[in-house]
């Protein structure tokens, strides 16, 4: 497994997503699918205080931190393995009473995150998403920037990071990262760092696949001049990219069927248009038309990008994840990248 810098970190060019544990994924699972990521030596693994999610609720609130917890107590393996988790905002209210990440109670998020995690450190602490809003998960296009004056948002950046500070003094973190942000959002936090002495920004955990590529335009050029790396979720479009959707199936137990089974729309948080499924058959053709595994193209695709990323790998199963490993050596030829150029061309921004 090949490693990468985060800061004063080094960590596995690939990290696990545990969105689904204590909820798809049920907590015996959930510990084998750790042990099985860690022999193969993902040593990198990502969750946030919200989780598990699709949907967050409050009475699941921190329990995949919990899990995880769980897993560094039997195992005995801290040391080998580097923790990332997320502060969120309100998020309907039951995020530590609907406090959301602020100056005055930054701490105290984090120390709740260590008690359920059972640990003394937090490897990589982010913020799930800009207090200013978004344009993730398809909010781009309607996202109005005006609703959070420049002044306003620099102002809780800087108490933000000067709270970190104390915290990284401390010992409790390592290094801060953001999510769902913006390129005008990064370089603010940047220049806040160099303001207030707190922690600069080593990540930013945004979507990213070969059906959403919104980072390659600004992003991608702030996170290789700043050394900023992608942490890239959903790479492969929340299991579009599978086949497992193709011709509007939704098989038992699949996240779109579990959406739609709990009154949700089950369009994978608008992932799932005419455009998007007709973008993931192009692509699976594509992949094998090449003699390549379509999920192994993707990953490939994210990790061979000319600009920091880090793909995360997010299974529910035990299956799934051997057979996201099963893939990990594959390397895109010149003739596979361009055929990647020409797919993108010809599906831009299809969801």
């Amino acid at each position: 497994m090949e490693t990468r810098k985060l800061g004063g970190l080094t960590v596995s060019d690939i990290c696990l997503g545990t969105m689904t544990f204590g909820k798809d994924t049920p907590p015996a699972e959930a510990l084998a699918l750790m042990d099985r990521a860690l022999d193969a030596g993902i040593s990198f693994w990502d969750t946030a205080e919200m989780y598990p999610v699709n949907p967050a609720a409050a009475e699941t609130y921190g329990r995949t931190e919990e899990i995880i917890g769980e897993w560094l107590a039997s195992r005995g393996r801290r040391d080998e393995v580097r923790i990332a988790t997320k502060a969120s905002g309100p998020n309907g209210g039951h995020t530590r009473g609907g406090k959301g990440f602020e100056p005055g109670n930054i701490a105290e998020a984090v120390d709740e995150s260590l008690r359920r995690l059972g640990t003394d450190r937090i490897d990589l602490y982010q913020l799930h998403w800009p207090k200013r809003g978004s344009y993730a998960f398809r909010q781009n296009w309607t996202y109005d920037p005006s609703r959070a004056s420049k002044a306003r948002a620099q102002e809780h950046m800087e108490g933000i990071l000067e709270a970190l500070r104390d915290v990284v003094a401390a010992g409790k973190v390592r290094e801060f990262g953001l999510s769902n942000e913006t390129a005008w959002g990064t370089m603010s936090w940047l220049a806040a760092a160099e303001r207030t002495g707190g922690p600069r920004v080593v990540s930013v955990q945004n979507e990213y696949g070969p059906l959403h590529r919104l980072y390659d335009t600004d992003m991608a050029e702030v996170g290789q001049k700043e050394n900023v790396t992608l942490l890239a979720y959903s790479p492969l479009a929340a299991g579009l990219l599978t086949g497992k959707y193709a011709g509007g199936a939704l098989p038992q137990g699949s996240r779109a069927g579990n959406e739609r089974l709990r009154g949700g729309e089950g369009d994978l948080h608008g992932r799932v248009t005419p455009r998007g499924l007709a973008a993931a058959e192009a692509w699976g053709k594509m992949a094998r038309g090449l003699g390549l595994d379509p999920v192994h193209a993707a990953i490939a695709f994210v990790r061979q990008r000319p600009f920091p990323a880090i793909p995360i790998l997010g299974a529910t199963r035990l299956a799934q994840l051997d057979h996201l490993i099963a893939g990990l050596d594959v390397r895109l030829n010149a003739e596979a990248m361009r055929a990647i150029d020409a797919f993108h061309r010809a599906h831009p921004l299809p969801f």
